[in-house]
């Protein structure tokens, strides 16, 4: 009998720490799920944070991997789908994330890398710049799907057309997780450091 309660006991512990059962996040009155799917590819919740500039929150950020990665280079080279959750805490002008992007984007990637993306990032400042200001609660969410590229949704709707090559999602990424990253605490957060 004692036998069969501990394997019982041990089935139970095994079935809550497995990761069918992980908790969805909530930061700043917004939640993450613990899985999405992309292109038809579950994906799993890697981290969670919050953008603080100065003491303000900006904006809560996810990212979602095939598979756990505590490092740049585990997240950049998963193949498959990846995603990229952001969702403003505040208003924000067009312009400012645009601007933001392109900062970052140039911060944490070589010269050669900004300059061949550069007409893409255009074309992605121009979309955004579209949408006119962004306010509090916009989800804006960046996926990579393989074979067809970056897809782009702000608040669900579908911006533009995809932008191939997986070289530019991986630039977009390291604005998040390069070595000059745009908020260090929301870098380890992301890749489930803290």
């Amino acid at each position: 009998m004692k036998k069969h309660l501990a394997a019982w006991a041990l089935a139970g512990l095994s079935a809550l720490c497995s990761p069918a059962t992980w908790a969805a996040v909530e930061l700043e009155g917004v939640r993450f799920e613990d899985t999405i799917q992309v292109a038809n590819q579950p994906l799993q919740l890697n981290g969670a944070g919050v953008r603080v500039k100065l003491v303000v929150d900006v904006y809560a950020a996810s990212l979602y991997l095939p598979h756990k990665g505590s490092t740049l280079e585990e997240a950049l080279d998963q193949p498959g789908a990846k995603s990229v959750h952001t969702v403003l805490l505040r208003d924000v002008s067009a312009q400012d994330f645009v601007g933001a992007l392109m900062k970052g984007f140039k911060a944490n990637n070589p010269p050669e890398v900004y300059e061949r993306f550069l007409p893409r990032l255009q074309d992605l400042g121009h979309l955004m710049e579209e949408t006119g200001s962004a306010r509090k609660g916009t989800l804006v969410r960046i996926d990579y799907l393989p074979q067809t590229g970056t897809r782009i949704y702000v608040d669900g709707k579908r911006q533009g057309s995809d932008m191939p090559d997986e070289a530019f999602f991986k630039g977009l990424l390291r604005i998040w997780l390069g070595p000059k990253p745009v908020d260090a605490d929301l870098k380890a957060a992301l890749l489930g450091r803290k």
